[in-house]
């Protein structure tokens, strides 16, 4: 990518923006590689965050100051990794008592050359019983990699970055440590709450999706009556943070996200995940209107004639990476993601968007 700084000056030109200023007076939330997987997901929940950055404490530094330096992180830590790890637990965990447990024993081992030792060991160590570390779980999704840039890089950079599937950077400070996360969703708020400083991204976000070419798509859904455990598999496979339920008619009836997976977790309430999907989505709700004081419900659908500026408005209302795109019979058609909005930012800016890692 070209470096747009020289050409031009201007003060409402926010590719020129300092990306580290997004991001000033942030409280870094970072994770003990040594901490088990669920005293992990804690911190995730404690700190109402959806991702850390992982670090090996194993690892010396060459300096004796008690700051985690860059090369002592080994990845990031979220939501899609405990999924990852419920999954790969659960997958091939032998039913008690089945008369084929010799047979898929012997499956089982034919497939271990096509795992990486560290899946061989996560395996090991949670079907023995024992902790797993979340340094071993760190990226197990796959979906989302340690990433870095510096604090003089542009608003531009980020954003093309993001353009790719990646929901989040660190920003590193000159000596290696963290100065700070800097997220799509954090961007794509700034932009939109100061659009009328930056006339481009203004006329964008008053376009509709249909002007932009955006929100047909395939639809990954499940349906009400199906278990918690098939849409996380659905996630998994498809390398999606969310997916639609869907009723009778394929109605939208509300949204599975990977961040749900938190009250899996909380108090070891794995018997959620054989619960229907109508019910886990009623019982986050509930959870939800306890833990904010007041009923929540959100909607997570828009249509094709809605501006993208209120599709970004109802991401961030949400809390949602994707909202799902209905026709008149309420009919789910298509999904715009926040990499969808970061792709079209990005080629408003003159960036040629190449096919996006599948991190959405």
């Amino acid at each position: 990518m070209s470096h747009r700084e020289g050409i031009t000056t201007d003060p409402v030109d926010w590719t020129m923006v300092k990306a580290s200023s997004l991001i000033e007076d942030q409280q870094v939330i970072t994770i003990d590689g040594s901490l088990p997987v669920e005293e992990a997901c804690d911190v995730l929940i404690k700190n109402s965050i959806s991702s850390a950055p992982v670090y090996d404490p194993d690892v010396k530094t060459v300096s004796d100051a008690p700051i985690v330096h860059a090369r002592s992180y080994v990845g990031m830590f979220d939501y899609g990794d405990v999924i990852a790890y419920i999954l790969l637990v659960l997958q091939n965990m032998p039913p008690p008592g089945d008369e084929k447990e010799d047979k898929e024993s012997n499956e089982a081992k034919n497939r271990e050359s096509n795992v990486t030792f560290e899946i061989k060991d996560i395996l090991y160590r949670a079907l023995e019983g024992k902790e797993v570390p979340a340094k071993l779980a760190s990226d197990l999704s796959q979906k989302n990699p340690f990433y870095s840039i510096m604090p003089e890089a542009t608003l531009l950079s980020a954003v093309e970055e993001f353009a790719y599937g990646t929901h989040r950077v660190c920003v590193l400070n000159p000596d290696g440590s963290i100065k700070g996360i800097l997220s799509q969703s954090t961007v794509a708020k700034y932009l939109f709450e100061n659009q009328r400083h930056f006339p481009d991204i203004e006329c964008m976000l008053n376009k509709t999706l249909r002007q932009l070419g955006l929100g047909v798509s395939d639809v990954i859904a499940v349906n009400a009556d199906s278990p918690v455990l098939d849409a996380l598999e659905l996630m998994s496979k498809h390398d999606i943070s969310s997916v639609a339920v869907l009723g009778h008619m394929g109605v939208v009836l509300g949204n599975i996200s990977m961040t749900d997976v938190k009250h899996v977790i909380k108090s070891y309430r794995h018997q959620l995940l054989w619960k229907t999907c109508f019910q886990f989505v009623s019982l986050v709700r509930t959870e939800q209107g306890i833990n904010d004081g007041q009923d929540r419900l959100p909607v997570f659908d828009v249509r094709l004639d809605t501006t993208l500026g209120f599709t970004v408005a109802k991401l961030l209302a949400t809390k949602s990476h994707r909202v799902w795109v209905i026709d008149d019979r309420e009919k789910a058609i298509g999904v715009v993601s926040i990499t969808d909005v970061m792709r079209a930012i990005a080629s408003s800016a003159g960036i040629e968007v190449k096919p996006q890692r599948s991190f959405k």
